[in-house]
């Protein structure tokens, strides 16, 4: 086996947040190597995420954001299980994250299953016009069409957007990864933006 220096641990450490043991644990599992310990890390921790899902969270914060030209503005709700973990600093920079998140890209709702059913529907038509018209064969439209459907849930679910300080990472894998390290269900809840003018 590997001999894990205590300097390797610290360093993985500090980059991904998570305890002591467990980037020893992680360093061991991959040789030393730090990339492929984030990595295995990162898939352990979507299944402990999987497995907390169905626990209750009551606790949590609201995170908000304001751009500094003082013309957006974003609220939103981010859930926990304990008050011990919503103090804490992790929690805490992942709300603001998620608010700076809002405020850039504008999602339309938290996940996938919100998106408006009248909404999706008048896409999904416009999509498949758009290729009826690129006269694309008809035996693959509704193929094509599933595809465009996915791009756009892609650009509209918060959870499925790229972010904005790392395109690698979905909101979804920052979610993943704080389950993993802070030990609790976490949720993103409701959220709002208010852009001056918008909507007036």
């Amino acid at each position: 086996m590997t001999q894990i220096s205590a300097t390797l641990v610290k360093d993985l450490r500090d980059k991904t947040g998570a305890g002591m043991m467990d980037c020893k644990k992680a360093l061991e599992a991959c040789g030393g190597d730090t990339d492929k310990a984030i990595s295995w890390m990162r898939e352990k921790g979507m299944a402990k995420a999987a497995k907390k899902a169905g626990r209750a969270t009551s606790e949590g914060l609201i995170g908000s954001y304001i751009h500094s030209n003082g013309k957006i503005g974003v609220m939103v709700e981010i859930m926990c299980e304990t008050d011990f973990v919503a103090r804490s600093d992790k929690f805490k920079e992942f709300a603001k994250n998620v608010a700076m998140q809002i405020a850039a890209a504008n999602p339309l709702c938290v996940s996938a299953d919100q998106i408006p059913a009248d909404i999706l529907e008048k896409e999904r038509e416009i999509y498949k016009n758009q290729t009826l018209a690129e006269g694309k064969p008809a035996a693959i439209v509704d193929k094509i069409v599933d595809g465009r459907v996915k791009k756009y849930q892609k650009e509209v679910c918060l959870l499925e957007q790229g972010f904005i300080r790392d395109d690698k990472l979905s909101i979804q894998d920052l979610l993943t990864e704080l389950i993993a390290v802070l030990g609790e269900n976490i949720q993103i809840g409701r959220f709002t933006r208010l852009a001056l003018g918008e909507g007036a």
